[in-house]
């Protein structure tokens, strides 16, 4: 049976009502069990989240999606071209709505129908409320999101669309999470917080599980930092393995944060047991923006435990490693899943990670749900598109210094890669700024290049140059 145990003074209490403070000396709890019973147990039914329902507190009405069962790709192309020999991501964009926080709604909506709720409230900055607002819908539950002012509105669009009641609070999901506490002891709701409920570790700690399962444990595991409620999970997830008698040795915890909101690597860097907080924090990866992590301290715990490391990237590296993935792997992450690799790379550059160890990245949540990138990408796309209108007004002012051509004959010569109406739109701008002309002859109409038209073709020629 499953009991909360404080990591503080040890003090022990029933499973439920889920709670996240001792009643004694105001520490964390945690979930606990008869880790005997898990040695007899065996993983059934099919490859899914509640394929490890008897590792988890008591559950009687599932409320499931199909979440969990994601795949662990094997990076290819990505190793090929940095040097790995058995580098993966752990890809939880496969989940219902997206992200890896699917794995709480299961647990917690289910909890909350256990415990007969009918409504549920959390603060978030994006996943878990999108996760809860889609399993409160399906199963007929209200559900009240408190966010922060900054959230994706990727993330946010989720939640309207699930009818989810959304309030903004804060500038961070610090203040956030005040609110929803507040909110539940008013209304008695079920406290779904990430922050406030342990059943979310336990919900995150069946990422383990299914790695266990689809390739044994790895040399390192690399998660990402906010709360840092995820990694002590899947940390806590491989040692529960290990009092089961099921493996024999554990990865080396890796946790990352962005440069401008790094409590926990500071810490560690600093060698001290609590994170230290910076008064300003701020990083365009949202999803991992958390000013003073509830987990700092067993996150710390994880990393130490396991002799692994903490790592800060910059922005910068979390866009470049975000490009990367898609383009060689085919994984659209968001800013803060993109973090573990920008991390792996930088770690192996130092010579802290063998590049022929076996590691793992957790990927989070999708790209498709975080605006920031998808903002620089149209902006790629439009300088793209303004680049190849040059491009080929001035491959029509080239063929036509060599020689005057109609507009069928330009559009051969320009290989035929866009419609005779587009060709003879550009030649149509170019005479309009003076850079062609054009004449009649044999019922044709020819264009040539001006004298203006040949000074601009010199002007690009210098630029070239330059560049």
């Amino acid at each position: 049976m499953a009991f909360l145990e404080c990591v503080a003074c040890g003090s022990k209490f029933d499973a439920f009502p889920p709670r996240i403070l001792c009643g004694n000396c105001g520490g964390t709890l945690e979930y606990n069990y008869d880790y005997e019973r898990f040695k007899a147990a065996k993983f059934t039914e099919r490859f899914s989240f509640w394929r490890y329902r008897q590792f988890l507190p008591e559950v009687k009405n599932i409320v499931s999606m199909g979440e969990g069962g994601t795949p662990l790709h094997k990076a290819h192309r990505i190793s090929k071209n940095v040097g790995f020999t058995n580098f993966y991501f752990k890809d939880e964009t496969r989940n219902p709505t997206n992200s890896f926080m699917d794995r709480c709604a299961t647990l917690l909506t289910s909890n909350a129908l256990d415990l007969g709720y009918k409504s549920i409230v959390c603060a978030t900055n994006g996943n878990l409320g999108a996760s809860l607002a889609a399993y409160c819908a399906k199963f007929g539950l209200a559900c009240h999101v408190v966010v922060p002012k900054n959230v994706d509105v990727g993330k946010l669009a989720q939640m309207l669309i699930y009818d989810a009641v959304i309030e903004e609070y804060g500038e961070l999901v610090d203040e956030s999470l005040k609110r929803a506490g507040e909110i539940a002891k008013e209304t008695s709701w079920y406290q779904g917080s990430f922050e406030l409920n342990p059943l979310a570790l336990e919900a995150l700690k069946t990422i383990a599980y299914e790695v266990f399962e689809q390739m044994g444990v790895p040399d390192w595991f690399i998660v990402s930092m906010g709360s840092g409620g995820t990694i002590y999970a899947v940390w806590k997830g491989f040692k529960e393995l290990e009092k089961a008698g099921k493996v024999g040795t554990l990865p080396k915890m890796v946790g990352v944060q962005a440069e401008g909101c790094s409590p926990i690597v500071n810490a560690y860097l600093w060698k001290t047991s609590k994170p230290i907080l910076k008064t300003k924090p701020s990083t365009h990866a949202l999803a991992i923006l958390v000013k003073d992590p509830a987990y700092g301290v067993l996150a710390l715990k994880a990393i130490k435990e396991s002799k692994g490391l903490a790592v800060a990237v910059s922005d910068e590296e979390i866009f470049s490693a975000e490009r990367e993935m898609a383009k060689f792997e085919g994984i659209f992450a968001e800013p803060a899943s993109a973090a573990t690799y920008a991390a792996v790379k930088k770690l192996a550059n130092q010579g802290l990670i063998d590049k022929s160890d076996n590691i793992v990245c957790l990927i989070t949540g999708s790209g498709l749900k975080a605006t920031d990138v998808l903002q620089v990408l149209i902006k790629k796309r439009k300088t793209a598109v303004v680049g190849l209108e040059l491009s080929t007004k001035e491959k029509i002012l080239r063929i036509l210094s060599k020689k005057d051509a109609y507009g069928y004959e330009l559009w051969k010569e320009l290989g035929k890669v866009m419609t005779r109406a587009a060709v003879y739109q550009h030649l149509n701008e170019l005479s309009s700024r003076g850079l062609v002309a054009s004449y009649e002859k044999d019922g044709r109409k020819f264009f040539k290049i001006t004298k203006r038209g040949k000074k601009v073709l010199k002007a690009f020629d210098d630029l070239k140059v330059l560049l």
